[in-house]
């Protein structure tokens, strides 16, 4: 007892420290021309992107901690007004909105932390960030130089300034926080409000700064921001990119490693090399602060996602994937490229400016030397289609096209942007990750898995359409959609009657033809109604809507159910932007012509039923009259399914396959999982990738013919071992039935390394300020499986002269008979490991005057399973 009490209480230590925020001794944060000066030395600092509501606080330690291995200093956030105020005066700070807690783990993991507080974010993150309760406020305009919208502005500024004070999260408290942000890429839209936005920029600045945090300030894409803000870029590329002012610091606050993805159309991915360029000639060109977007890029949990029609996914091609895992080789190259900026830092802020070296008519050199110990170089090689071989400081280079070389003691190679020694990891979804890849793999291609779905046993509730309460309201007219929901739902009805004529129906019946409901402009999306029964739907932003209909002699129901899926988050006069529907709605092809519905009188009801009653609720879901779903049960729009699961053993992460589904919404135990739709992109526009020439977010797209999303993530935080609800709104014609759940693995893992490789990493060292390469070093290969998984097969292993690439390796000619023995005793049963790339590994060289090369292919499983399996 004495023992576990003595562990108790280190333990409670141990989180006292993390909640008084004590990660560091206090230090000053300033900047010169250079660099961020952080305790009085210039730093290069590398950055990433983790946004804390887009991930759970059980996740949190280990995205920072991968953060941190991967080679960064810094983690940056932005700030989310309507996550933090989603009522006005009504603060929320738990659970995923715990901001406190989260910059605390930055700080105990000995990282920085950059925080954006906006308090517009853009962030494809709905309305911006904005609060819809914001356009509310009486006589308000966003982003210009507005009173009301100043005085909220500097209040929520003001409150989470103050709450990270109050907290000692500043650095000069002994926290993480080194930096801030104010306004968000204001530049690209200025030029709308005329002198107004300018004014207002000035006053955005001046009371960022007149807030006391104590750190700088920046501004990004702001080229005429104040003297005493940083102004910074954001792109795809900015080694071109100068501050307004040579007293400031050259930084990059958004390296965009990925895109984001609507709804309908390919999914982007940003080549390895070609991000690693990016940065490699950032910091070539005089860059000091790189910061990626995003390092981990997560899930727009519930109506989070911004618009209109961004997925809820928002994976972003980021170096860790959506679910927490490593995405390779994006994630290990990216390592070795900080690995080696790092060995060139104590050069890089001993000057001012490199010395630039012109090496052919695409090729230069840029050297940071202080005349003495300090001298580090990158070579760029800016052609993008061949490969070229340079002299620089009287040794020769051979530079790959679209690449550049860092030389941290200028002599030697530590890393070339495109040559990738990084294993990659194939991804795939299993139902049981553990008895999934237990099983022998001939006995799979005898018998596959037959597809387990979720559950046999479904309830159902029908939603009404149209007017389900008391709580509905009449008016005269067409209002916009968000004035009556304040976004509250996605869901708003709109019903009115028409009366038709004896005439009308004669008219129609002798020439064949139909009326036609026309509203002049809608977004997002819209179901059309008559007499209950389903009309016709229209998708789009801003678009017209031309719809035939059936109607009845008498009085007719027309219900229109307008819906958002996702607000607007880029632009200005976002408050102006609305949804539902503008101009004129008319009934045409009648007898007498059109018949207008704009002024009639319409009842409207926000949302659905099924919200009202909250039946997604766990402690609400007894108290729904639920009925029995039978399997041959006609589908029907507009119906809440409920059942209970069970989850995949092991504590790999998770995801519903919802690709037999249509449109709608899900909750897993109450827990909003995010809005699914199941539209196909166009089948064209998939080109094998090349990452050679700058990137565009068509250049490298897949999931041609494919659903954009069909895999939804549920945290294993928001699940239990058995009894799992899950309540899904379906909005067309599809039953439950073949929803399943699976882990999500990395099952197979492969690299490809040669002996002309450069030395690892870890060969550099630096003594007395100096730098040097341990030149007898071989190259490395590393391999790794995911956490609770170890290497339990080698499917490929050939050191000499392979062919292929991974899952499609083959033997060439010159082959070491002990390749397949080697990789198994350094990798088999291990997490990780590493293998030395030549010939005394692999006892003696196979093919004289040849350049060898290992390519390995592994299989990792659940280390509970793993010692049963056998090497194939």
């Amino acid at each position: 007892m004495g023992f576990k009490l003595q562990w108790g209480l280190l333990a409670l230590i141990l989180q006292s420290l993390i909640v008084a925020g004590e990660c560091f001794k206090p230090f000053n944060v300033t900047y010169d021309g250079r660099a961020i000066i952080v305790g009085g030395e210039r730093r290069m600092l590398i950055s990433g992107g983790i946004h804390y509501p887009r991930a759970t606080p059980q996740t949190w330690p280990d995205l920072i901690s991968k953060s941190k291995e991967g080679g960064l200093d810094v983690i940056e956030t932005y700030v989310f007004w309507n996550g933090h105020e989603p009522v006005k005066g009504q603060y929320n700070f738990e659970g995923r909105y715990d901001l406190v807690k989260f910059v605390k783990l930055v700080g105990s993991s000995g990282l920085y932390l950059f925080l954006r507080i906006g308090p517009y974010v853009c962030a494809e993150w709905n309305f911006g960030g904005f609060p819809v309760w914001l356009r509310d406020v009486p006589g308000i305009e966003f982003r210009t130089d507005n009173t009301p919208f100043k005085e909220e502005m500097q209040r929520f500024v003001k409150k989470i300034v103050d709450l990270m004070r109050e907290e000692s999260l500043f650095s000069w408290q002994g926290g993480p926080i080194i930096m801030l942000q104010i306004e968000n890429e204001y530049g690209n839209i200025q030029n709308s409000y005329g002198s107004k936005g300018k004014d207002y920029m000035r006053w955005a600045a001046e009371m960022a700064v007149g807030l006391g945090a104590g750190v700088p300030w920046v501004m990004c894409q702001q080229t005429d921001a104040p003297d005493y803000i940083i102004d910074t870029c954001n792109g795809y590329y900015c080694d071109s990119f100068k501050p307004n002012s040579n007293k400031k610091p050259k930084m990059w606050t958004e390296n965009w490693d990925g895109w984001y993805t609507i709804w309908g159309d390919r999914v982007p991915h940003r080549p390895t090399e070609d991000i690693a360029f990016a940065v490699a000639r950032f910091f070539q060109r005089g860059g000091s602060f790189q910061n990626y977007y995003m390092y981990f890029g997560g899930t727009n949990f519930g109506r989070t996602s911004g618009g209109p029609n961004y997925i809820t996914s928002y994976d972003y091609d980021a170096p860790i994937d959506e679910y927490g895992l490593l995405r390779q080789p994006k994630w290990g190259h990216l390592k070795d490229l900080h690995a080696a900026i790092k060995l060139c830092e104590p050069a890089l802020v001993a000057v001012d400016s490199p010395q630039y070296i012109k090496l052919g008519p695409k090729q230069e050199a840029h050297v940071y030397s202080d005349n003495g110990s300090k001298c580090s170089a990158f070579l760029a090689n800016i052609d993008e289609h061949n490969s070229v071989t340079v002299n620089f400081l009287k040794h020769a280079y051979t530079l790959p096209p679209w690449s550049v070389s860092i030389l941290p003691d200028c002599k030697n190679v530590a890393f070339n942007t495109a040559k990738i020694g990084a294993q990659t990891s194939v991804k795939t979804v299993v139902l049981d990750a553990a008895s999934y890849l237990n099983d022998p793999a001939p006995l799979k291609l005898m018998a596959p898995y037959e597809v387990d779905y979720i559950s046999k046993n479904w309830n159902h509730f029908k939603e009404p359409i149209g007017v389900w309460s008391d709580n509905n309201f009449t008016y005269q007219g067409i209002l916009e959609h968000l004035n009556v929901t304040k976004d509250q739902s996605d869901y708003l009805w709109y019903t009115t009657r028409i009366y038709i004529t004896d005439e009308d129906i004669s008219f129609w019946e002798q020439n064949k033809a139909s009326p036609v409901l026309t509203i002049e402009s809608m977004r997002d999306l819209v179901y059309i109604f008559v007499n209950g029964q389903f009309g016709g739907s229209a998708k789009g932003k801003w678009v017209k809507v031309i719809q035939p209909v059936k109607l009845i002699q008498g009085y007719n129901d027309v219900t229109l159910l307008s819906q958002t899926v996702g607000l607007q988050n880029y632009g200005a006069f976002l408050e102006k932007d609305g949804a539902g529907f503008r101009g004129q709605m008319k009934l045409t092809g009648c007898k007498n012509g059109e018949i207008n519905i704009t002024e009639n009188t319409w009842t409207y009801q926000v949302g659905l039923k099924g919200e009202f009653l909250k039946i997604y609720a766990v402690d609400k879901n007894g108290t729904t009259e639920w009925t029995e779903l039978p399997s041959d049960a006609i589908a029907t729009r507009f119906s809440w399914y409920q059942t209970y699961f069970d989850v995949p053993d092991g504590s790999d992460p998770v995801a519903l396959d919802l690709s037999s589904m249509g449109k709608g919404q899900v909750w897993v135990n109450g827990h909003h999982i995010g809005r699914y739709w199941i539209l196909n992109a166009p089948k064209d526009g998939c080109q094998t990738c090349d990452y050679r020439g700058a990137y565009d977010s068509d250049k490298c797209v897949t999931n041609c013919g494919l659903p954009t999303q069909s895999w939804y993530h549920i945290p294993r935080s928001w699940l239990q071992t058995s009894g799992n609800l899950i309540v899904v709104f379906e909005e067309t014609e599809k039953k439950p039935f073949e929803i399943s759940i699976k882990s999500h693995i990395t099952e197979t893992i492969c690299a490809q390394v040669s002996e002309n490789h450069y030395p690892p990493l870890h060969a550099w060292k630096t003594t007395n300020g100096t730098i040097s390469l341990n030149l007898t070093a071989a190259p490395e290969m590393h391999m790794r499986c995911d956490d609770g998984n170890t290497v339990s097969s080698i499917k490929f292993a050939s050191y000499g002269t392979p062919k292929g690439s991974c899952q499609n390796f083959s033997r060439g000619n010159c082959h070491a008979p002990d390749s397949i023995s080697v990789v198994s005793q350094a990798c088999m049963g291990k997490q990780s490991c590493s293998i030395s790339i030549s010939n005394t590994a692999f006892g003696g060289d196979p093919c004289r005057g040849v350049v060898k090369t290992l390519s390995v292919e592994m299989k990792c499983s659940s280390s509970s399973s793993s010692s049963s399996a056998q090497m194939i």
